[in-house]
């Protein structure tokens, strides 16, 4: 065989032996790789989406009433979207310290409440456990800046499909570790505990030296990889939702559950095939002879000059000193200018309204179907819709929105209005249920919930820039713990409890006398998902009211400085 055809072979086919061990170097320290373990890294952070499914065992082992139960959901949510520590601590220290640190606090977190449910330590008060879960769910944040933060600055062009894929997993990662905890420890919401404190940290400690920053780099192809990582990820979610439905109607055994569990990893494992293949398309382009290009002379205009000496200028002056003195949308804002702006003020109103009521919602599911009269392994399928739902609702806004962006302009506030209306429907079916729907109202619960994140933190990133994402994606999400705090702990529980005392006195019993508040009948969430209804559809006022007022942005070539600054392959 003569040298053309070996060559030729050799652009055919993949690295020759010789180069097999710099391809793989290549492969391990490139972006297609980092984006993979950032797919496993999310799709083991969804932790605080099972509270629904544990929080049960804490009522009844540790004997609380529903408003006890509401304020560690409430510390699941603060500790959950407090990311702040984790925002500042990216801006100062690199990526692996942040996933060692989240590593650290999720183990010690759920290990700690493990301990408690399980009785090998003393009882400990309410405001010990809260600490514990705000320690644990705040874990999740040091997962979503180092992983999700990076990808977004790896891949800024397609920032709106990539979130919604790595919050994607990271709703999916419900069902996930559901299946692989059944598997391993069989129906024992206990080890679930111990389960998502080990696991989670695991994966991100594997993955500590992989999970960094790199210059972008064009691909002639990157929107179409993405889609391809959307089938998979979708062909996993509709292999977990079937076998969700099918254990309604069919006991599974230990061993089918790890051959469910089993058939669930190869799925999530299967971007990685992608991955490789991606980068074995950069090691050939590479190898290609590179035409240098003409030498040509770009005059900058004055006008350009004088902006770039006011931006140097910028930068050097007090953050507080340029409150008043904000750049355009889409350009760097410092954390005090986004802060302080009116669009922050609009955005950081809806995620109040919205993801409030959503995660009220979603605590809530599990004493919801229990006042209606569901099963308790209904009730776990229930959970599991909603992190199926959930994860469909992620990709599904990350990637729609990201189309009415590229092709119509359409501003991508208008999507988180349109959201928030949908899951109006939802909350409707809970305050006004008949036979069966529950199943619809997690469904439609689930995909809103979903949807919004992906909004958020793309929103944000456009608005305001990457220089300071880490810390502002962070903070736009406080919004959240603050409204499940008034809308959860405030509301939904007391008006749950006050019902169940009526249940109570009906009975000739007073609280002393039970262990734990139970209520029954449809009334038990009637008024309170009366009053989420009419608080979200308010936040979907607001999302419009955002809408107006980007309008003109988003009709601009939003990515246009990413794509001036990307490296050739």
């Amino acid at each position: 065989m003569d040298d053309d055809k070996k060559g030729s072979m050799s652009n055919r086919q993949g690295p020759e032996g010789n180069e097999l061990l710099p391809f793989t170097v290549q492969f391990l320290r490139g972006r297609w790789f980092q984006l993979f373990a950032s797919f496993l890294i999310m799709a083991g952070a969804g932790a605080t989406y099972l509270f629904g499914t544990y929080s049960s065992e804490i009522k009844t082992t540790l004997g609380y009433d529903q408003t006890t139960i509401n304020l560690l959901g409430f510390s699941k949510d603060l500790g959950g979207n407090i990311g702040v520590l984790s925002g500042l601590v990216a801006e100062v220290t690199p990526t692996w310290f942040v996933l060692l640190l989240g590593a650290a606090l999720n183990f010690g977190g759920y290990f700690m409440i493990w301990l408690a449910v399980t009785e090998k330590i003393p009882k400990p008060k309410v405001w010990q456990l809260c600490i514990y879960i705000i320690i644990g769910a705040n874990s999740q944040n040091f997962a979503n800046t180092g992983a999700l933060v990076v990808s977004v600055k790896n891949f800024p062009e397609s920032r709106g499909s990539l979130i919604g894929l790595l919050k994607g997993y990271a709703g999916l990662s419900g069902a996930i570790v559901t299946q692989i905890y059944l598997a391993v420890y069989g129906n024992d919401s206990k080890s679930l505990i111990l389960l998502i404190g080990w696991l989670p940290a695991a994966i991100s400690i594997v993955f500590v030296y992989t999970i960094r920053p790199l210059r972008p780099v064009k691909h002639p192809y990157e929107g179409r990889v993405f889609h391809h990582f959307l089938l998979i990820s979708i062909v996993l979610a509709v292999f977990l939702m079937a076998i969700i439905l099918t254990e309604k109607v069919i006991t599974f055994s230990k061993s089918a559950y790890a051959g469910v569990t089993t058939v669930a990893c190869v799925l999530l494992f299967a971007p990685l095939f992608i991955a490789i293949r991606e980068e074995l398309l950069v090691w050939k382009l590479k190898k290609q002879p590179i035409i240098p290009p003409t030498k040509t002379t770009i005059n900058t205009p004055k006008g350009e000059e004088d902006k770039s000496k006011q931006e140097a200028i910028f930068d050097d002056k007090s953050c507080f000193l340029t409150l008043c003195d904000k750049p355009k949308r889409g350009e760097d804002y410092t954390i005090l200018q986004a802060l302080t702006s009116i669009d922050m003020c609009i955005l950081f109103f809806a995620t109040f309204c919205g993801l409030g009521s959503s995660l009220t919602a979603v605590d809530n599911l599990g004493q919801i179907g229990e006042s209606l009269g569901y099963p308790n392994k209904t009730v776990t399928s229930f959970v599991s819709l909603v992190s199926i739902w959930n994860f469909l609702g992620r990709v599904f806004s990350g990637f729609v929105s990201e189309i009415l962006i590229v092709k119509y302009k359409l501003p991508r506030p208008l999507m988180m209005a349109i959201v928030l209306l949908i899951s109006c429907v939802g909350y409707l079916l809970v305050a006004f249920p008949a036979p069966g729907t529950l199943y619809v109202a997690s469904i439609i619960i689930g995909f809103s919930f979903g949807a919004q994140l992906p909004l958020i933190f793309a929103i944000i990133s456009e608005l305001f820039g990457l220089k300071f994402f880490s810390t502002l994606f962070n903070c736009g999400q406080m919004a959240s713990p603050l409204g499940s705090y008034i809308l959860n702990v405030k509301l939904t529980g007391p008006l749950y409890d006050r019902e169940a005392m009526k249940d109570l006195t009906a009975k000739g019993l007073t609280r002393s006398q039970v262990k734990e508040l139970t209520c029954i009948g449809p009334r038990c969430y009637r008024l309170p998902f009366i009053i989420l209804t009419s608080v979200t559809f308010i936040g979907a006022l607001s999302s419009l009211v955002l809408v107006a007022r980007t309008r003109k942005f988003y009709k601009s070539d939003i990515y246009k400085k990413f794509k001036e600054n990307t490296d050739n392959i």
